[in-house]
């Protein structure tokens, strides 16, 4: 329980942080954009927008995904993780529709003669600081959301990157239309719309993670080989098979059969049983859950 909340307060200080910096650069952006006539920047203001959105949805999800198991959770609350991930990665989707369907929009009024406003320094700048310090979020979060094994925190530091990703868009754009002069003010709409297009590949692989979670998808064929050692490991057993596994949340589910001599009392199978899932609980996390079911050997 005190990991746990330990685990719980980790996340709360990573994601505040994480915050901070946000509604720091979205108020920083926005005006750039503005002042600046720039719509890359503006996308970028509106992406930093979701990133403080994400936050807050992390934090209240991770808030009752700590909660321990009780009568009408037994395997606990950790599914919730995953459910801000996939918000996560939803909110990802939406922010990446929105700036590109801008950047069209304003790429249509080119087509169609209209003189867009060449974007000033300050949008330039905006678009550089942003780059540096959401590169830094980016590292910190990730890092910390490897450390405590957390979906949510991992797909929140992506949130960072990518919004990094499409300042350095906004960058290109915004410093090619200052440097090149007002032919090629485009180049600002068109940055805005090759940031949209890398949001959606990282919304997509959020989402794929969490998806495959929330639908109990099976650990990876490496994982699972490995737990069959693990049972294999123990003496007097053999033939592990049946063997089922999923996330649920920060921890991992094990379901086995495995096999002994038909003649082994039930203290003895009792004591092996004990055995594998210490060993168990010690590569993958003292709150794994292991049910394992004991069959006597064939013949």
């Amino acid at each position: 329980m005190a990991k746990s909340m330990n685990r719980e307060k980790e996340i709360y200080k990573v994601t505040l942080v994480g915050s901070a910096g946000n509604v720091a650069l979205m108020a920083f952006k926005f005006v750039a954009g503005i002042l600046g006539h720039s719509a890359a920047m503006v996308a970028d203001a509106v992406h930093s927008l979701s990133d403080f959105v994400t936050d807050l949805i992390v934090i209240c999800f991770v808030r009752v995904s700590a909660k321990p198991q009780d009568e009408s959770h037994d395997y606990g609350h950790g599914k919730f993780e995953t459910m801000a991930s996939f918000f996560v990665g939803l909110a990802l989707t939406a922010a990446a529709i929105g700036i590109i369907v801008s950047g069209a929009l304003k790429l249509v009024d080119w087509l169609h003669g209209e003189q867009l406003p060449a974007p000033g320094r300050l949008a330039l700048w905006a678009a550089l600081i942003s780059i540096a310090v959401k590169e830094l979020l980016y590292q910190y979060t990730a890092r910390a959301g490897k450390r405590l094994d957390s979906q949510a925190v991992v797909a929140n530091a992506w949130h960072h990157r990518s919004d990094a990703l499409s300042s350095i868009g906004a960058a290109i754009g915004i410093g090619g239309a200052i440097l090149l002069g007002d032919r090629w003010t485009v180049l600002d709409p068109l940055a805005s719309i090759v940031v949209g297009a890398m949001l959606v590949k990282v919304a997509v692989n959020v989402l794929h993670g969490s998806m495959n979670e929330l639908t109990e998808c099976s650990l990876p064929a490496e994982t699972e080989r490995e737990i069959e050692d693990i049972i294999r490991s123990c003496p007097d057993v053999c033939e592990p098979h049946n063997l089922r596994t999923r996330k649920i949340g920060a921890r991992i589910a094990i379901e086995a059969h495995i096999r002994m001599d038909g003649n082994t009392t039930l203290n003895v199978a009792h004591d092996r049983a004990t055995f594998i899932e210490n060993l168990l609980k010690e590569r993958f996390g003292a709150e794994t859950h292991v049910t394992l079911h004991m069959e006597p050997k064939k013949g």
